[in-house]
């Protein structure tokens, strides 16, 4: 009798141990809408829009910012917002500290915050943030120059930062471009936040080097595939500048370089982000259209990582922005309907 319970106990424990790996091989249980953040030039703050079929995008709080960047960032700007649902249960955004327009503003009495021997742009830091419901967030500016003073105390920029878990280090890692020197090329690093999100704790990296030396790369954006490989999207700025992509096995090293632009623009375009289409064999690549007034978004869909379905842009083909327009950087992720409707309920108060 005694050896019956045994074993019916040591059943019971490993079919409860068996359950988070299950819970791992369906990430998409219980999702049913999207999270679309980003963030627009003339506010420089952050915004949220919703989508239940992932092609038709509406702004929660009537098109206005949920965060006004003046209470977050040194610089009272943000740009380049990106959310992430981490496997600890919180959602991380990471977002670029720079405010384009400071001066115009009458936020400072420079063009830019440091000499303009840092380049366009500079900047010294980021703001991380996190949540456990979406609507209410804790925030840190992380300043890089200070943080790594040694190598990165002269840096001339730190921009669009972005996070994906490392399930080998059990950390974020935080990924992002940076102009180490004045008069530099921008290039990708990659850094180890701590889990509450407050901190870099590692010495930023190269991610990858480009082949070309003389061309500058930045915003890059990283995703796991089915098969457990990492498809990694970024931009050169060649001429035109654009999407181009690598695919890797490890998450924080890159090599895999393909010539061609899966991008359809004919003009510069930058900010891509792969996010998956809820129960369908379907990734979209969303993109930055910065060369086009107003500015817009544009798409391409893929079912096999190497040829690449255009979808037009905002409101010029299957994609839909119903109340909000000239989008900038932007990012979606999948979530629940019930995460969708509180955000929505919250903020129609």
């Amino acid at each position: 009798m005694r050896k019956s319970v045994k074993i019916l106990l040591a059943c019971l424990l490993a079919f409860a141990f068996m359950q988070p790996s299950a819970a791992k091989r369906d990430p998409e249980k219980g999702m049913g809408a999207y999270l679309f953040t980003f963030f627009n030039d003339p506010t420089h703050s952050l915004y949220m829009a919703i989508s239940y079929d992932g092609y038709t995008f509406t702004a929660v709080n009537d098109g206005k910012p949920v965060i006004g960047s003046d209470s977050i960032a040194a610089q009272r700007g943000i740009r380049d917002p990106h959310i992430c649902r981490a496997p600890n249960g919180w959602f991380y955004i990471a977002m670029t500290d720079l405010h384009v327009f400071g001066k115009q503003k009458g936020l400072r009495d420079t063009q830019w915050e440091r000499d303009d021997k840092y380049g366009w742009g500079n900047n010294r830091g980021l703001v991380l943030m996190k949540s456990k419901d979406l609507i209410h967030w804790t925030h840190t500016e992380v300043f890089v120059t200070e943080a790594f003073p040694e190598n990165f105390g002269e840096l001339g920029c730190a921009w669009a930062p972005q996070t994906i878990w490392d399930p080998e280090v059990g950390k974020p890692m935080v990924y992002f471009t940076i102009r180490q020197k004045p008069g530099g090329r921008t290039k990708m690093y990659y850094s180890y936040a701590n889990e509450d999100f407050t901190k870099l704790e590692t010495e930023p990296k190269l991610l990858f080097e480009y082949p070309d030396n003389k061309i500058q790369v930045l915003d890059a954006d990283i995703c796991q595939m089915p098969d457990g490989r990492y498809f990694m999207t970024y931009v050169a700025q060649e001429n035109p500048g654009g999407i181009k992509y690598m695919i890797s096995d490890k998450i924080n090293s890159y090599n895999d370089y393909h010539h061609e632009q899966i991008d359809t623009e004919r003009r510069g375009c930058e900010a891509p982000n792969t996010w998956k289409r809820i129960g369908e064999n379907k990734w979209v690549i969303m993109y930055d259209v910065y060369s086009v007034n107003p500015h817009n978004f544009g798409f391409v869909e893929t079912t096999d990582f190497k040829t690449f379905t255009p979808l037009g842009r905002f409101n010029e083909g299957k994609m839909k922005a119903t109340n909000f327009e000239s989008p900038k950087h932007g990012c979606v992720i999948q979530i629940t309907k019930k995460e969708a409707r509180r955000l929505e309920k919250y903020w129609k108060k």
